[in-house]
């Protein structure tokens, strides 16, 4: 079986275990030929709570822990760097 996968930026670190990713999905529009941008947002499951708001994830398809918790968090692909 293939698990789904999504890329995405976690936009809510606030729960425990848990994030919110937006993924984004540009598709061109039929008839006026425009690319059109919208927005998804998936509840994931964070298990070592290293997630950090801007981090750009892997999501993976999992059983339902939850919910509305469907993915897992896979793989930290960009860290975000904090300024001061």
């Amino acid at each position: 079986m293939v698990k789904l996968q999504r890329l995405g930026i976690v936009i809510s670190n606030k729960m425990q275990k848990s994030v919110v990713v937006a993924v984004e999905y540009r598709y061109k529009h039929e008839f006026y030929s425009k690319i059109i941008v919208r927005t998804k947002r998936y509840l994931a499951h964070d298990q070592e709570n290293s997630c950090e708001i801007g981090d750009e994830v892997l999501l993976e398809e999992s059983r339902p822990l939850s919910k509305k918790k469907r993915w897992q968090v896979k793989k930290i692909l960009n860290k975000v760097v904090m300024v001061n």
